[in-house]
């Protein structure tokens, strides 16, 4: 869920001066109108600390007040938009540093942030985060809390508690240049240290739970709106591909007053609307290989599945008719429970049609541009993907091909591996990646790097 967060109250107070929080995210927005927060602690709407990613410009903000006075404000100048990526955050704070600069610093990806704007906090500045009030993560915690959720993955969450440490604690550069977590962090936790590996499911603060701290100080968080599937396949060493909140389609028709939104960690596409409702498209493209996803809607009239060629992206795919939007235009196959449009042709020829709760199937075969589309693990028409069959059409043009959806008034769930809604079965790719509710057909694969930098993308 959107608002999922996780809080802790610290029975005494740490270090209140010297801290480093770092922690691995992947944004599920683009340009934000609101602050998503990351990391808070406070007591009252006047008395609190966060870390947040604010508004207009998504750039990353360390800020504190207390008692309506603040005494922290420092931001950086680099803005961050990207909702394909994961990105190491580590916040290093000292405010017994002689060096106005050094009290707070940023690091993202191993490489320091320059801090454009905002106060760097006096010298020896106590601070709201680390005191013996309630914290949070994913959310602005001010007694209770108080919104600016985070849309979007965590992993890895690392509290050191009276260390400034560098980012080369956390994380390192791999033989391909990459920056990726150290599976073993070099670090001392002090008594209110915490790691959070997101690994466990149960909402209460102990072990067992999505907010269990491994530590080894039993600085276990619960969590609220914890759901029921909130483990994600998605990793900084395995990317996933999500909807892309920066890429959006509407008809000429509707452009003006068209709508819709991202949520749930850029898994959920959330309609405006009826016919009044853009589409979004995958943040991963593929010029070759095989792949499959799955995706979950509330199939009201017009709510639409499809996959398209990215390469000639003009904004809209056009209209299918004079009351209502459609995936619908050249170099696309859009599918919308009981009509096909093949490149601009519209077909009612064969294949189930999808209502509310079905699991919608889509195999791309990116080398030949044929699609399938299934319901509840049976291909329409017929079709085939192992075989190269039956395919619903064969998406024209020469870029790469992207998945596509358009939710009218409800909205679309995602699973390209990465689920985002609860499924009986294990079904993995046959590198044994993602996680489905149908068999992956034979030499199809989730859309992941790992999978990309074998089959090529």
């Amino acid at each position: 869920m959107a608002d999922t967060h996780l809080t802790k109250t610290f029975a005494s107070a740490g270090n209140r001066k010297t801290f480093t929080f770092s922690v691995w995210l992947k944004q599920g927005f683009g340009l934000t109108s609101g602050n998503s927060v990351i990391f808070s602690a406070g007591s009252a709407s006047n008395t609190y600390c966060q870390i947040r990613m604010k508004n207009p410009n998504n750039y990353i903000q360390f800020e504190d007040e207390q008692g309506g006075s603040v005494t922290a404000t420092p931001y950086t100048d680099a803005f961050f938009r990207d909702p394909s990526a994961w990105n190491h955050l580590v916040v290093r704070v000292d405010s017994t540093q002689s060096s106005a600069a050094d009290r707070v610093r940023m690091y993202m990806n191993g490489t320091q942030l320059t801090m454009s704007g905002g106060t760097q906090p006096v010298q020896d500045q106590d601070f709201i985060i680390n005191n013996n009030t309630g914290h949070a993560l994913g959310t602005l915690w001010r007694g209770s809390d108080a919104g600016g959720h985070w849309n979007g993955h965590m992993a890895q969450a690392i509290f050191c508690d009276g260390q400034s440490l560098a980012p080369t604690s956390f994380g390192s550069t791999n033989s391909d240049g990459v920056w990726i977590p150290n599976s073993s962090p070099s670090v001392t936790y002090g008594t209110n240290g915490f790691k959070i590996d997101f690994k466990g499911t149960g909402a209460s603060a102990d072990t067992s739970g999505f907010g269990a701290d491994s530590s080894g100080n039993n600085n276990h968080f619960a969590t609220v709106n914890i759901g029921t599937n909130p483990s994600s396949k998605d990793s900084p060493t395995n990317n996933f591909a999500t909807w892309n909140p920066n890429i959006a389609f509407r008809t000429a028709s509707f452009a003006s007053g068209a709508s819709g939104s991202i949520t749930d960690a850029g898994l959920k596409a959330v309609g405006g609307g009826g016919a009044n409702s853009i589409g979004f498209a995958s943040t991963i493209a593929v010029n070759s290989g095989k792949w499959y996803a799955e995706f979950k809607a509330a199939a009201t009239n017009y709510t639409q599945f499809g996959v398209g060629d990215a390469g000639t992206w003009t904004n809209t795919y056009g209209i299918g008719g004079a009351s209502k939007a459609q995936i619908y235009g050249a170099n696309v196959i859009g599918w919308d429970r009981t009509i096909y449009y093949i490149n601009s042709t519209s077909s009612t020829s064969g294949g189930t049609t999808f209502s509310d709760g079905d699991i919608c199937q889509i195999a791309i075969d990116a080398d030949t541009r044929k699609v399938w589309f299934g319901v509840n693990g049976t291909y329409n028409s017929s079709g085939d993907p192992a075989g190269g069959s039956n395919e619903i059409g064969t998406v024209t043009g020469t870029g790469p091909l992207v998945f596509l959806c358009r939710p009218e008034s409800t909205n679309v769930l995602a699973n390209f591996g990465n689920s985002p809604f609860t499924i009986s079965s294990t079904n993995a790719d046959a590198n044994g990646y993602g996680n489905f509710e149908y068999a992956v057909p034979s030499g199809y694969y989730a859309l992941c790097t790992k999978n990309l930098a074998q089959y090529g993308g």
